[in-house]
C-alpha cells in the first residue's frame, strides 16, 4: 500500500527562478539581467537575516524584509537602488499572485516609498554645438568619403558606407530614434509620401516616427547607391533592412546593421570631424538628446516634446527644459541692465 507523498516545498530560490523566467518572457534581456542582480542583492540581505534562499520556504518572505533591503542598497547609486527595489516589489507581487505566500502589497509600497532615496535630477549633458557641426559636415557626402589609394577596389564600398553613414546620422538627429530602433527599420516601414514610419518601440509599444525632408532624401540617396545589391538579394525590397552592413563579413548579402555597428559609425565620424577627444562624449543617444532639445526650443511645448520623444513619463522630458547660461545671461540683462540705459 503506497503512502501519500507530501507536497514539494517551494523555496525562495525556486520562486526567484520562476519569477526571472516570467520576466525573461515579458521583458528585454537587459531588464532580466538587472532584475537578476536585484534578486542577488536581496538574497544577500536574506542571508544576513539568517534566511537561506536555497532551503527556506517561500513562506519565510515578509514585508518586513523591505527595510533591511533598502538599508543594504544605500551603497548603490539612488537610481540603482530604485530599480532594485522595484524588481523586488515585482517579485513580492509574483509570489503573492502565485499564492505562494500572502503579502500585504500596500505595506510593501509604503515601506519602499518611505525608505528609498529619490534619484536626483540630472540634466542630459551633450555638446549641442559639436553635434550641429557634425551634422553640417555629414550633409555633404563627399566629406565622408575616404580615399583608399592602396585598395582601389574598396572605393565603391567606402562610398556606399559614406552614403549610409550620412543617412543614419541624419535619421538619428531628426527622428529621435534610439539606435536599436533605427537598426531594426526595414525599407517597407517607410511611408515615403507621408515621410513617416510605424515602429514597435520601447515597451513593445507602437509609435509613429516622423522624418524630415533632409533625412528622407539622404535615405533615398543611400538606397539608390545600394540598388544593385538589393536587386540581387533575391528578397522583396520591403523586407530588406533600411540600414545594412557593408563590411567583409556581410559580403554581397544585405544584412541589417546591429546597434554595435551604429555606435561604431558615430565613433568613427565623431573622430573624423570633431577629433578624438569627443569620442565617447557623443554617442548615438546624444542625437536623441539633441532631437528633444530642438523640439523644445522650437515649440516651447513640453507635451509635444514628450509625445515626439515617446517618453512615458513627462518628468523625463522636463529634464531638457533647463536653460543655458547664455539664455540666463540674456534674460538677466534684459530684466536689470537694459532699463538702466
Amino acid at each position: 500500500m503506497s503512502t501519500p507523498t507530501s507536497p514539494q516545498i517551494v523555496t525562495i530560490a525556486d520562486a526567484m527562478r520562476r519569477y526571472l523566467d516570467m520576466v525573461k518572457l515579458a521583458r528585454s534581456r537587459h531588464t532580466m539581467l538587472a532584475y537578476k542582480n536585484a534578486l542577488r542583492a536581496f538574497s544577500e540581505v536574506l542571508r544576513k537575516n539568517a534566511i537561506d534562499p536555497e532551503s527556506a520556504p517561500a513562506e519565510s518572505l515578509t514585508e518586513d524584509l523591505i527595510s533591511p533591503l533598502a538599508e543594504h542598497l544605500k551603497v548603490y547609486a539612488p537610481a540603482t537602488e530604485q530599480m532594485y527595489l522595484q524588481a523586488v516589489k515585482g517579485f513580492f507581487e509574483f509570489v503573492d499572485s502565485e499564492r505562494l505566500v500572502p503579502l500585504n502589497q500596500s505595506r510593501v509600497r509604503v515601506l519602499i516609498r518611505q525608505r528609498s532615496r529619490r534619484p536626483g535630477v540630472r540634466f542630459p549633458q551633450f555638446p549641442a554645438e559639436d553635434i550641429e557641426h557634425l551634422l553640417e559636415q555629414v550633409e555633404n557626402v563627399e566629406n565622408l568619403t575616404i580615399s583608399v589609394p592602396e585598395a582601389a577596389e574598396e572605393a565603391p564600398l567606402v562610398r556606399l558606407r559614406a552614403y549610409r553613414d550620412r543617412a543614419f546620422l541624419l535619421t538619428l538627429a531628426d527622428t529621435g530614434l534610439r539606435v536599436h530602433e533605427a537598426c531594426k527599420l526595414r525599407r517597407g516601414d517607410i511611408d515615403w509620401n507621408e515621410q513617416r514610419a510605424i515602429i514597435i518601440g520601447k515597451g513593445d509599444k507602437q509609435a509613429v516616427i516622423r522624418f524630415t525632408s533632409r533625412s528622407i532624401q539622404a535615405i533615398r540617396d543611400y538606397l539608390a547607391q545600394r540598388a544593385a545589391l538589393d536587386g540581387n538579394s533575391g528578397r522583396q525590397l520591403s523586407a530588406l533592412p533600411l540600414f545594412a552592413r557593408h563590411d567583409k563579413g556581410a559580403g554581397k548579402k544585405v544584412k541589417p546593421m546591429t546597434p554595435t555597428t551604429g555606435r561604431n559609425i558615430v565613433k568613427e565620424r565623431v573622430g573624423q570631424f570633431l577629433g578624438q577627444e569627443l569620442i565617447g562624449r557623443i554617442t548615438p543617444h546624444s542625437f536623441r538628446h539633441y532631437f528633444v532639445t530642438s523640439v523644445l526650443q522650437t515649440t516651447g511645448n513640453l507635451r509635444i516634446a514628450q509625445e515626439l520623444a515617446r517618453h512615458k513619463n513627462i518628468q523625463v522630458t522636463q529634464r531638457y527644459t533647463h536653460l543655458s547660461n547664455e539664455e540666463l545671461d540674456k534674460a538677466y540683462y534684459e530684466a536689470f541692465e537694459r532699463k538702466k540705459k
